[in-house]
């Protein structure tokens, strides 16, 4: 099959090596700009595009794809069977969506209508769900609205966090996009229409979102936290100091106002609400590496019975 493919960041490369290794012809891909990298501000190629130049397919990297005469004329001249879209960061027009034979596939990380939009791998975390997966589906103008092709579900650990889910759907979506590929080929899928019952929308993560509220439940804590790691982290203040909570257990001990830092059996521990504390595991105070328990107690950091975020 003829296919042009739009994406840009890690989760969109085995889905492009997926098409590849199924022998497609694979006629250019769409990408976002080089960006500035590291501390050196090192201008980099996003990770689809130096895929695709591995393979020597030509590579467009377009501003907008709003009111662009010159992507039109790209994408009418290739005449692609199939748009395969994932994790672009771009708006296709209806008038792009339209150019294909089988139309345009976008392959998203969550079970739709569940968890729309921008960040669907972290937020399956942090709301709490225990399924999640990945869709294959056929675009329209709306965000993440199209008909839904097939779907994979996948299982979410008490120990994933917003870096090991993505990895693993990242992988399940390559399969899966093989397997819709193959089944629009032989016409042997029918896309079925979103129910709106269920539907959500996770929006793109900000390092705001990541401030923790220690009168909310260790539980509840917990979920954000390992949602969002390994970016943009979870932090709180004390004198005016931030600290990054990497990873954290949570416990049931009561005795304790929220926000309160205690110490027990020589481990560090925040008191949250409903009678339940996080055991700090690993936490990087601004301008200090991060570090293990042992060595947070060690730094005296924080004074026992002070509250943090006060």
């Amino acid at each position: 099959m003829k296919i042009v493919f739009m994406g840009t960041p890690d989760f969109a490369v085995p889905c492009l090596k997926q098409l590849i290794d199924d022998g497609h012809s694979v006629e250019a891909v769409f990408t976002r700009e080089d960006k500035p990298v590291g501390r050196k501000q090192i201008l980099t190629p996003p990770p689809v595009k130096q895929l695709a130049l591995e393979h020597n397919i030509t590579v467009y990297q377009p501003k907008t794809l709003k009111n662009n005469d010159e992507v039109l004329g790209v994408l009418k001249q290739i005449a692609p069977d199939l748009l395969v879209v994932v994790a672009y960061g771009r708006i296709l027009t209806k008038e792009v969506l339209q150019i294909p034979k089988y139309g345009s596939v976008n392959v998203h990380g969550s079970l739709l209508p569940r968890h729309r939009g921008a960040s669907p791998i972290q937020w399956s975390i942090v709301c709490g769900d225990k399924v999640t997966g990945v869709t294959t589906m056929l675009m329209d103008e709306g965000i993440d609205t199209g008909d839904i092709l097939e779907v994979k579900q996948v299982e979410i650990t008490d120990d994933d966090t917003g870096g090991s889910l993505f990895d693993k759907l990242c992988l399940e979506g390559a399969k899966l996009l093989s397997s819709t590929v193959k089944g629009l080929e032989a016409g042997t899928i029918t896309p079925k229409k979103q129910p709106e019952d269920g539907a959500n929308y996770a929006p793109i993560l900000t390092k705001e979102m990541g401030k923790l509220d220690f009168t909310k439940s260790a539980d509840e804590l917990d979920c954000l936290i390992r949602g969002f790691n390994p970016w943009p982290l979870t932090y709180f203040f004390y004198n005016e100091r931030r600290f990054k909570l990497i990873s954290a257990q949570k416990v049931c001990i009561s005795g304790h106002k929220c926000g309160e830092y205690f110490e027990k059996d020589g481990q560090p521990f925040i008191a949250c609400g409903e009678g339940t504390a996080l055991k700090i595991t690993e936490i990087c105070p601004d301008g200090s590496k991060k570090m293990d328990s042992k060595a947070f107690i060690n730094g005296r950091f924080i004074t026992v019975g002070d509250t943090v975020n006060n």
